[in-house]
């Protein structure tokens, strides 16, 4: 019974030491400090990510913009005349289209700002719960 006791005890004592073998893993600071490395890695991708949209959608804009002008341009070239009714609409649908691109390009990129501010206020509160 002695002997069983014994070897029980030392399994334990041998099972405890592995869980405890590194107590610098167990305090605090460290993993605190673990999730703010996470967090501002996760912040910075965001703001690297979201200025990348934010350009990709400024490109798009602007080259929608130059397409609807040469279009407009090229009617006018092909009819000759500003009097034309076509070469008018031609024009009014590329000032239109221009006027669109410009409120869809800066709902975009609002969108953009906004999500970018959840992501910054949910890793603030992740990282806040965790000190």
């Amino acid at each position: 019974m002695a002997t069983a006791l014994f070897f029980v005890s030392a399994i334990a004592f041998v099972w405890q030491g592995a869980f405890f073998a590194n107590s610098a893993a167990m305090a605090a600071p460290h993993g605190t400090l673990i999730a703010a490395d996470l967090g501002d890695q996760v912040k910075g991708k965001t703001m690297e990510e979201t200025g990348r949209s934010k350009n990709f959608v400024r490109d798009t804009k602007n080259q929608l913009e130059r397409t609807a002008k040469n279009n407009a341009e090229r009617v006018e070239d092909a009819l000759g005349d500003d009097d034309n009714a076509i070469t008018r609409k031609a024009k009014r649908d590329a000032d239109r289209i221009v006027q669109r691109s410009e409120e869809d390009a800066s709902r975009t990129q609002k969108a953009i700002d906004n999500t970018r501010s959840g992501v910054k206020g949910i890793v603030d509160n992740i990282k806040d719960a965790l000190d």
